[in-house]
């Protein structure tokens, strides 16, 4: 059994919360593995509910999109919400919700070890990028102890507010490249790394 499955069993028995009790499944996450990219959204809808899978609902069908423009598919990525449970009538997370459900992301995190963190909508955001607002920070990123996060409005507020679809749409179309760059730094720092000891075992002879 894989560290995953196994996460996703405890996810699935775990009742740390009220709304544990009027779920029909709990939504742990779905993907690769050893994904490069964690896309992190709010909180499992109805659709995700009754399937226990994360975005298959009309913002799931434009996360598909999305990734298609990047010529990615789901099987690529990790895809998960920063709490597993549906809250009743999709109403915010609370605080203590979030706090409950922390620990299953973070295990998520340490499982798969992404080199890049896609923060779908506010929720997700604060968690790596406190006191900011989706609104100023969507579409830069940030590097943190070798992980590239990078913000992006939910796919579902492209189905409430038209006008943000594009924005959304322009945003995913970076994620490549900032991919690409990290795997060159990445690749750089161990070159120079590697060079530095040899210079060091040299001098030593």
């Amino acid at each position: 059994m894989s560290a995953l499955t196994e996460l996703y069993q405890a996810v699935r028995n775990c009742h740390k919360c009220e709304i544990s009790k009027s779920r029909t499944n709990a939504v742990p996450g779905e993907g690769a593995e050893n994904a490069e990219i964690m896309f992190i959204g709010e909180a499992p809808g109805w659709h995700e509910d009754q399937q226990g899978r994360p975005f298959v609902g009309s913002a799931g069908q434009f996360l598909d999109q999305l990734l298609k423009s990047i010529d990615l598919k789901r099987e690529q990525v990790y895809i998960t919400n920063v709490i597993k449970t549906r809250p009743p009538d999709n109403r915010d997370p609370l605080p203590q919700e979030i706090l409950n459900c922390r620990p299953w992301l973070d295990k998520q995190l340490e499982i798969i070890k992404p080199k890049m963190i896609v923060t779908l909508g506010r929720y997700s955001m604060a968690l790596f990028m406190p006191g900011r607002t989706i609104s100023q920070i969507h579409g830069t990123a940030v590097k943190k102890d070798g992980v590239l996060y990078f913000a992006m409005y939910h796919p579902a507020a492209a189905l409430h507010q038209g006008g943000l679809r594009g924005i959304i749409q322009s945003d995913m179309l970076k994620i490549p490249g900032l991919l690409a760059g990290l795997k060159k730094e990445t690749e750089l720092n161990k070159a120079q790394m590697s060079q530095k000891e040899e210079t060091q075992q040299l001098k030593l002879l």
